[in-house]
């Protein structure tokens, strides 16, 4: 503990910081600058790297001296400590040029280790999406593509300051589907695809409206609301708005300088086929809803978000257990799911470049995971420090150590719910990126 201290401690006094991207996402993924987009730009990155934790192994409850799901590495959970190909992404955008500069598209596919493959195949598509630009002031976006939303998700993964998501992020947007609640004996109830990924398929109708030295953002989207590469499965739309106003100082691109602050709402439904014990489809709400800021000049960088969740929240596992895993009783532990849950967090990060070729990072963030439930309640807060060494412009060196913590609040710190949390170790992530 007091290495943990120490480090934290030094960290925070050499200014530590973190990132924050003032760059408008609706423009930068899909839409080609009017009058010099070409007809195909070949483009992509990749990112292997290396995780580690202590494997400390669950203390108590029905699956204790198991191992713990949340010390495994993503997304197989079969080791503490992996090297990973965590993206390999290729695509190609560009226009209709000379035909029509006014038509866009956006094509990218997915060749690395992570939840978007691990399901469907070796490569998987993430997007696929045309705009059409004729309107004033309504463009329109069909196919699949990142919905308007959170600053986490909706930022290009390529030039995030971090390794790993928030916990708010991950837990509560990142979504995870299965088909039932967890609560039927002796099934692991796995995952029946691959994560949402930020992403659905449908139609966006959006623009960018500038102002003086000001640019306003709108988004309105219809959505499948059930994952990627897959139809509808209940006839039930997901409905997303998103609006963000922007003081611009200067630059362009990515890591342009601003200040932005943002809004956005995601409302649909989901369908579970097992809950509470009897089989049946049932469907129950999904709504999501938050607003941030970020903030980016010269050497520093800041970004704050809040984010509220209502209905369904992905639930974890049994006793903290890696899902399928079976005990001395014979109990197979599952992924669970809230079907009617509460859940709110945030994040805060701050970014100093200490030179053009380092960044140093610290980001706070904090999830109250099933407030409306005081047996299933966890509390969880996350410390993430970091540093980007940049080779060039185009690759980097990233590496994150997350003081991770967990709490069962509606318990004594001698409950087995409580020992189970305590067993949550810290993380080490290495990374190198590249874009090409």
């Amino acid at each position: 503990m007091r290495i943990r201290q120490i480090v934290l401690a030094v960290s925070l006094a050499a200014g530590t910081t973190a990132t924050a991207h003032a760059a408008n996402w609706l423009a930068l993924q899909g839409l080609e600058p009017a009058g010099s987009s070409e007809r195909a730009n070949l483009w992509g990155f990749i990112q292997p790297q290396y995780s580690y934790t202590e494997n400390t192994k669950l203390k108590a409850g029905p699956f204790a001296g198991q191992d713990a799901v949340f010390n495994q590495i993503a997304p197989s959970r079969e080791s503490s400590n992996s090297f990973q190909l965590r993206r390999a992404r290729i695509g190609v955008r560009g226009s209709n040029f000379p035909l029509d500069s006014k038509t866009n598209y956006f094509f990218l596919v997915e060749a690395g280790n992570n939840g978007i493959t691990e399901f469907s195949s070796a490569v998987a598509m993430t997007d696929a999406s045309i705009t059409l630009n004729h309107i004033p002031y309504a463009r329109v976006r069909i196919g699949q593509f990142k919905y308007p939303g959170s600053e986490e998700g909706l930022q290009a993964i390529h030039v995030f300051d971090y390794i790993e998501f928030t916990n708010v992020t991950d837990q509560l947007l990142l979504e995870r589907f299965i088909d039932e609640d967890g609560s039927r004996p002796g099934d692991s109830n796995g995952l029946n695809g691959s994560v949402g990924a930020f992403r659905d398929i449908g139609v966006q109708v959006f623009d960018i409206i500038k102002a003086g030295d000001w640019e306003h953002s709108y988004a309105l989207m219809a959505g499948n609301g059930n994952g990627l590469n897959r139809n509808d499965n209940n006839n039930d739309k997901d409905w997303y708005a998103y609006w963000s106003s922007e003081l611009i100082f200067g630059g362009s691109g990515p890591r342009r300088e601003g200040w932005k602050l943002f809004a956005w709402n995601h409302s649909g439904e989901r369908t579970l086929e097992f809950v509470g014990g009897v089989a049946g489809e049932q469907d129950f709400d999904r709504d999501r809803w938050g607003f941030g800021t970020t903030f980016r000049k010269g050497k520093y960088r800041f970004a704050a978000e809040y984010v509220d969740a209502d209905g369904m929240i992905f639930n974890g596992t049994d006793g903290g257990a890696v899902a399928g895993s079976v005990n001395g009783g014979g109990v197979v532990a599952s992924n669970n799911m809230a079907p009617e849950g509460n859940a709110e967090g945030y994040y805060v990060h701050l970014g100093y470049a200490v030179t053009p070729k380092i960044e140093l990072d610290v980001r706070y963030d904090y999830l109250d995971r099933l407030s409306n439930d005081d047996a299933g309640e966890r509390e969880f807060t996350t410390w993430t420090l970091g540093a980007q060494y940049f080779f060039n412009k185009k690759t980097r060196a990233l590496v994150n150590y997350e003081f991770r913590d967990l709490e069962a609040p509606g318990f004594s710190s001698s409950a087995p719910p409580s020992q189970i949390v305590d067993s949550l170790d810290d993380r080490i992530t290495v990374q190198l990126l590249a874009i090409f």
